[in-house]
């Protein structure tokens, strides 16, 4: 089925709660003269709230209706002026290419193929082949074949995003995310049946690397060729244990560069990824995490340094690839504002086994020098104050009823 004829110059950005990074695309794209649809089932969100926001749509609630959810971006993708649609959340890219057929006929979307997304999101599997590619990753196991715990580890979930494709079996399971990370220190034997009941299924172990460094690699792939990469160093996270990056820098590193291509080069990746390394304390060696094939949370860096990476989508969504300038700025450093903030918070409520619990005055100064010496945030601009005003109103309310 064919749009009637007109100007298609609008994008739709689907919004979760956070703060920063659907923001940060609503910016990028109305800069670049493209309309945008922030689509959530969230009200009162930084991004509808921008000036740079042209239209608010409420949808499902992606936790509760997959298919619902799915449905109405369909929907909204059905408009004569609607281009494409950004993937921003976890789910995001699993309904493109599960559903590939019913937004194709509308829009041109650029993600993985559903084989290649359940390599991706399968931790296990995705460890196997960043070996067979040559990069260094941390050693990954499943729960049940792991009989010597003597060494430093984590027990995360297998699946990145959970779904009954994925289980292999029909569980109903809405797909989402598991957060549940266990620590586990050299010599402890941990409770295997309790954590398999929390995650839901059997869980995978990795060696605890003792890090240097948190590094991100972003790319934009067209079936195997890269059209630009980006990477930045992890100043601060969302928790003193790691997180994800709320205080960040862009980098240009040979290496990690070269690790992160060769990688999507092995998968013949197409279209956004994210991929997690951390620099070996003992090694030195940019060792792989994992991938998420989606907007970042800490695209903002990338967008301030130069790479434009939701304009970029929108560029190969449309066959305009060649007008992609892939060269970035080094040492652009960004924040965002609720994400120090849940750093400082973490201070006092988080624990690990693995990393000593920083002092409290100094880390509060380090974060007031930072914002200091770069002023410069995800989640709030003073030609566009509204956003930072409902962001702090929402995490008022979150926190307090």
């Amino acid at each position: 089925m064919e749009k009637p004829e007109q100007n298609q110059n609008t994008v739709v950005v689907p919004a979760g709660i956070d703060p920063g990074k659907s923001y940060s695309c609503v910016r990028s794209l109305s800069r670049a003269g493209l309309d945008t649809v922030v689509a959530s089932e969230y009200d009162d969100l930084p991004a509808a709230a921008s000036r740079s926001c042209d239209e608010s749509i409420s949808i499902p609630p992606i936790s509760e209706d997959l298919e619902a959810y799915k449905d109405a971006l369909v929907g909204i993708a059905a408009r004569p002026d609607v281009d494409t649609i950004l993937p921003i959340r976890p789910q995001d890219p699993y309904v493109f290419a599960k559903y590939r057929s019913e937004f194709e006929q509308y829009v041109d979307l650029v993600v993985p193929s559903f084989d290649t997304l359940r390599l991706c999101h399968d931790r296990l599997r995705l460890a196997e082949a960043a070996r067979e590619a040559g990069v260094p990753t941390a050693e990954t196991r499943l729960l049940d074949d792991v009989d010597d715990w003597n060494s430093d580890l984590i027990i995360k979930a297998r699946y990145n995003l959970l779904a009954d494709e994925y289980l292999g079996q029909d569980t109903s399971v809405i797909p989402g995310t598991v957060k549940t990370v266990e620590f586990v220190r050299d010599g402890t034997v941990p409770d295997t049946d309790a954590i398999r009941e929390a995650m839901y299924h059997e869980p995978v172990v990795q060696e605890y690397i003792h890090s240097a460094g948190k590094y991100v690699f972003g790319a934009l792939y067209d079936h195997g060729d890269a059209l630009a990469t980006f990477q930045h160093r992890q100043i601060r996270g969302d928790s003193y244990t790691h997180g994800g990056g709320v205080y960040r820098k862009s980098v240009d590193i040979p290496e990690l560069e070269s690790t992160g291509r060769a990688l999507l080069d092995s998968l013949e990746w197409h279209g956004l990824a994210c991929i997690e390394y951390m620099e070996d304390a003992r090694t030195g060696e940019f060792k792989f995490i994992e991938i998420n094939p989606r907007l970042w949370q800490s695209t903002n860096c990338a967008i301030q340094a130069g790479a434009d990476f939701p304009v970029y989508y929108w560029l190969q969504s449309q066959g305009r690839s060649d007008e992609i300038d892939s060269d970035y700025e080094t040492g652009v450093g960004t924040h965002t504002l609720y994400g120090e903030m849940k750093y400082f918070r973490s201070l006092f409520q988080e624990q690990s086994p693995f990393v000593e619990r920083p002092s409290p005055p100094i880390e509060l100064l380090k974060i007031l020098v930072s914002f200091a010496e770069t002023p410069n945030f995800d989640d709030f601009h003073a030609d566009d104050p509204l956003p930072a005003v409902v962001g702090v109103k929402r995490l008022v309310e979150s926190q307090l009823l």
